[in-house]
This record gives C-alpha cells, sequence and structure tokens, in this order.
C-alpha cells in the first residue's frame, strides 16, 4: 500500500447531510493526494471541484417496464465491481446504509479476493428510520456489520445502530464528527440583514418588512424536519417584533408550509430560495438558524450557521446538544414550539447577545468542526482498516 490511495466515495447527490459530508470528503482527499472516485445516480448538488484526482462516476440504472422499481442497488453493485476492477480501489466508503451498505458488499462477493475494503458511515434516518424498518432491518443489520469499518458522526447516533439496527456489541463504531469548510462557510463582515431585502421583495415580500430580523432554515422539508412549526416560530414571533423567514431546500412538505403561512397571514414574510448550493451569502446576514427538526443524528445545516456566525435555535433532540452548545445557540425542548418562539425573540431583539452567540458559534467551530481534523481521521481510519485482516466473503 503506497502513500496515496485509491478511494471510491459512495453517496446520495442530494443536498441532504450524508450528501455533504461525502462530497467534501471525497474534495478534501483527493487535494490531499488520493485518488478519489466519487460515485452516485447524478452529480451531487454540491458542486466537485476540478482537480485531477477527482474522479465522478454516474451509476447508470436500467428501466425495465416487469421491475416496479429500478434496480439502483444492484446497479451500484455492479458499479463498484466495474469501477474496481479500472482502477484498483483500495477501499470503498459508503455514506448512508440503505441500500450503500448492501451494495457494496454484494459488490466485495462477486470480487473476492479482489475486492476493496468497505468502510460505511451512517448518517441517521438509515439507522433510525428506513434502516431499523422491519422491511429493511435484517439486510441492512447484516451488511453494515460485514463491513471491514463503521463510523457515525454523534454519541448519539453510535448508541442507536446497537439499540435499533441491532449491530453486535463486539463490533467497534467510530465516532467521526462531521465538519464544515470554516474557510466557505464565514460571517459577514460587517452582517447587515438589509442586504437580503432584494431577496424578499423579489418573493413578493412585504414592504414595510424591510430591514427586519432574518429566521433562517436549510432543509429537505422532509416530515421528520416539521418545516410548519417554522410558520408558527415565525408568527409567534411577529406577534411581538417584525421578522421574516427565508427557507432553503425543498420537498413533500413544502405545500403544507406554504398552506399554513397562508392561514396565519405571514405568507408575504416568508422567502423561498428551493434547493440551492450557492446559499452561505444570505446565511452569514441572518440573524438566527431555526431547526424544529423531530430528529436530528447531527445537523450539518446547524453546523454550517455556527461557522456562519450564526446562532441555532432548535429542539434538544439527538445528537444537537453535541452541536449546539449553551453559548452558541438555544436548545429547548421537543416539540415545544411557543419556547421555540421565546428562543428566537430572545435572540433578535438583543443584539448584543446575538452579536455574542454569534462569535461564539464562530469559534466552536473553528475549534471542534474543522475540515482538516475530520480528514486526518478518516485518513487513520482507512489504514486502520487496510491494515487489519480482511473479513470473510463467503
Amino acid at each position: 500500500m503506497t502513500d496515496a490511495l485509491s478511494l471510491g466515495i459512495v453517496c446520495f447527490p442530494s443536498l441532504g447531510g450524508s450528501g455533504i459530508v461525502a462530497t467534501e470528503l471525497a474534495a478534501g482527499l483527493a487535494q490531499r493526494g488520493h485518488r478519489v472516485h466519487v460515485i452516485a445516480s447524478a452529480l451531487p448538488s454540491r458542486a466537485l471541484p476540478t482537480c485531477e484526482r477527482l474522479f465522478f462516476h454516474e451509476v447508470a440504472v436500467a428501466s425495465y417496464p416487469p421491475l416496479e422499481h429500478a434496480p439502483y442497488a444492484l446497479a451500484l453493485a455492479s458499479s463498484l465491481v466495474e469501477i474496481t476492477g479500472d482502477h484498483g480501489l483500495d477501499l470503498v466508503h459508503v455514506h448512508y446504509g440503505v441500500p450503500h451498505a448492501t451494495s457494496a458488499y454484494l459488490a466485495r462477493q462477486v470480487l473476492g479476493r479482489a475486492a476493496p475494503r468497505i468502510v460505511t458511515t451512517l448518517h441517521g434516518t438509515d439507522v433510525t428510520h428506513v434502516g431499523s424498518d422491519p422491511s429493511h432491518r435484517a439486510i441492512t443489520r447484516f451488511t453494515v456489520s460485514q463491513s471491514d469499518g463503521i463510523t457515525v458522526p454523534s454519541e448519539f447516533l453510535r448508541r442507536e445502530t446497537y439499540r435499533l439496527l441491532g449491530v453486535p456489541p463486539d463490533r467497534p463504531i467510530e465516532v467521526i464528527p462531521n465538519f464544515v469548510d470554516t474557510g466557505h462557510f464565514t460571517p459577514a463582515a460587517p452582517r447587515d440583514r438589509g442586504r437580503l431585502d432584494d431577496l424578499f421583495a423579489d418573493a413578493g415580500g412585504e414592504p414595510s418588512d424591510r430591514g427586519a430580523p432574518v429566521l433562517f432554515h436549510v432543509s429537505s422539508f422532509r416530515a421528520v424536519k416539521r418545516v410548519t412549526d417554522l410558520i408558527e416560530v415565525l408568527a409567534g414571533v411577529r406577534r411581538h417584533v417584525p421578522a421574516r423567514l427565508m427557507l432553503v431546500g425543498d420537498g413533500p412538505e413544502r405545500p403544507r408550509l406554504m398552506q399554513r403561512a397562508r392561514e396565519l397571514g405571514v405568507a408575504r414574510s416568508v422567502c423561498l430560495l428551493g434547493s440551492r448550493a450557492d446559499f452561505v451569502d444570505s446565511l452569514r446576514h441572518a440573524d438566527v438558524f431555526v431547526l424544529p427538526s423531530a430528529s436530528e443524528s447531527f445537523g450539518v445545516a446547524a453546523l454550517e450557521a455556527l461557522s456562519c456566525g450564526v446562532p441555532v435555535v432548535a429542539y434538544r433532540v439527538g445528537g444537537l446538544p453535541e452541536v449546539v452548545g449553551e453559548e452558541t445557540g438555544t436548545l429547548v425542548e421537543p416539540l415545544d414550539v411557543e419556547a421555540l418562539v421565546a428562543a428566537t425573540i430572545e435572540i433578535v431583539t438583543n443584539e448584543a447577545r446575538r452579536e455574542s452567540m454569534g462569535r461564539a458559534a464562530r469559534a466552536h467551530a473553528e475549534a471542534k468542526f474543522r475540515r482538516e481534523p475530520a480528514l486526518t481521521r478518516y485518513e487513520a481510519h482507512y489504514r486502520a482498516v487496510l491494515a487489519a485482516a480482511p473479513r470473510e466473503t463467503s
């Protein structure tokens, strides 16, 4: 084994946390001299940088009438076999257990002694929801357990992986926290919420809201994200002070979100930017990041806000207490919307406190969640996996 590794990084292309972490990891490893092959069903939403050691492979999924659902898992396994044969992969790192761990295991069975080692990173709902669902649990437990290395981003998810997924207690699971590019997600100098006025105006915003505090949110708008709670928070805050809500993302809950905004009479104070990766210039000028998720195994979006010097208000769930400290935001009891409202009002009406929390948030991100130390930990994990005896392929 040479110093430079040949690595496969498997991920979903969406803006979700697992895809963001995977593509950032791939870019960083390539910049460190490794040959990195990103493998996904489409180009990642977070653009990959130009680098002579970074490659992209699209998983082509055939459509055939007798097959009710396109066989992505099988197509991915076949792609891993071919890419390993063509490029001599030392190790495949799959992000999100379902179905990526299963595809990697199948590819290893096909390749036999020529198979690369497998590292699986579990990201959250692949354990707490879909992975532990009875329709997937047995195969997910088996193939994750058969990985040569298993990592998770939080102690919370480590505990849940043993408890919900049923991974054997003698299988080590390493906690490697997610990270943020602190050189990209930076505070504004100076912060000026008026910089967002034109975006709200273009969205048909209420003219009297110009210059008002801005609440910010980024997510996939799935049910677990409870985005309609954001509208309740906005309406609650506006009963005390003017406020606006800027949203990045899209998903199945968007129609319900906007319906609730119309019902509460705050639709003209909501700006939907849609699914986009270039939101940092808006985020850094926001007053507070609101995250009403019912479950978060880490909270990459919250970490990006902290790195921009934006305090976070959220429910105290999952791994968020490992990311958001008392000086960097406020965590309240789960599903207590009024507590979210009170915490948000406290921040947007007290400029000195908001600025103090923002400075602490930035310092916290720089001290604990920078990309370079995380890259070093992943490199060390890869080398430990490669140095150990291979797992049986029978």
